[in-house]
């Protein structure tokens, strides 16, 4: 029951994942609420504006009109300036805030209307900082899915490219992990965070990618888990890597709360616009 209490403390947790404001408000599900569902991952927004302060007088609108149809297994890859307002989009998404006005649906259900634990339970999130508390590998990558047997925790570490370095740790799977995961470099943080998300099953993805410096082959390592963690799955990144924002569906420019641009990654340099600009910033010639 302890791991139950850390676990819980933990799903807690992935509400941190998108800071956006000191206190975020903490959603409730609307009277009538109906569970969600399992999704095969279509999602829409449509007309979204969205104002930290809605219920000011004159609110500062962060989003302007935002809308997106994203079908099943298709990766959206989020790009822009810092403070754009791509956090605060895929935010939307889970409802760590609801929109002031317009709606955001997942298979045709609007997300304001179902209950947030059947809408959570299907949206897998991985955070720049990942979240993993003070217990065993094992109990870190269950988090998602407590049922999963030893057999399925090894099959999602492999598929995440996470299970040689596990095997490397002092007692492998029973490794005690430091609180946060203290003694991890980053990068095998972030593999641990792709095996919990295998594990869980969910259909939709949302990824804040690192921006920290990581070792060339645990970057080659994370590169070959992202490709098999977006296929098949509705993903949405906020993307730093070229690897991942050239193998996305659709590359969307943010800019000041707009969609500026969007495109494939070719489409977008040919048009030598904001995306190629941001491009050439971001990886010179």
């Amino acid at each position: 029951s302890n791991i139950y209490t850390q676990v819980q403390s933990a799903v807690a947790g992935t509400e941190r994942i998108f800071q956006l404001v000191d206190e975020p408000v903490e959603q409730k599900d609307v009277p009538g609420a109906q569970p969600l569902p399992p999704v095969v991952g279509r999602v829409v927004l449509n007309h979204v504006n969205f104002a930290y302060n809605a219920d000011d007088a004159k609110p500062d609108f962060v989003l302007h009109d935002i809308n997106l149809t994203v079908e099943p297994g298709q990766t959206i890859a989020f790009v822009g300036e810092t403070g754009a307002g791509k956090s605060t989009l895929i935010s939307l998404i889970p409802r760590f805030y609801d929109v002031t006005s317009g709606k955001v649906t997942i298979d045709g259900y609007n997300v304001h209307d179902v209950t947030l634990a059947s809408l959570r339970k299907q949206i897998g999130l991985v955070q720049q900082d990942t979240y993993l508390f003070s217990g065993s590998v094992a109990d870190n990558l269950r988090y998602g899915r407590l049922d999963a047997t030893d057999e399925e925790v090894e099959a999602a570490a492999k598929t995440a490219s996470a299970h040689d370095f596990i095997m490397t740790l002092p007692q492998g799977y029973k490794t005690i992990l430091g609180e946060r995961g203290s003694g991890l470099s980053q990068g095998q943080r972030q593999l641990l965070a792709f095996a919990r998300t295998v594990l869980a099953g969910t259909r939709i993805l949302i990824l804040d990618e690192a921006t920290s410096s990581i070792d060339t082959r645990t970057e080659e390592l994370i590169q070959e888990a992202l490709k098999r963690l977006l296929k098949g799955r509705t993903s949405f990144v906020i993307a730093h890597r070229l690897s991942t924002i050239r193998d996305a569906t659709t590359v969307i420019v943010i800019d000041k709360g707009q969609i500026a641009e969007s495109g494939t990654h070719e489409e977008l340099l040919a048009r030598n616009g904001k995306y190629a600009d941001l491009y050439h910033r971001q990886f010179p010639r």
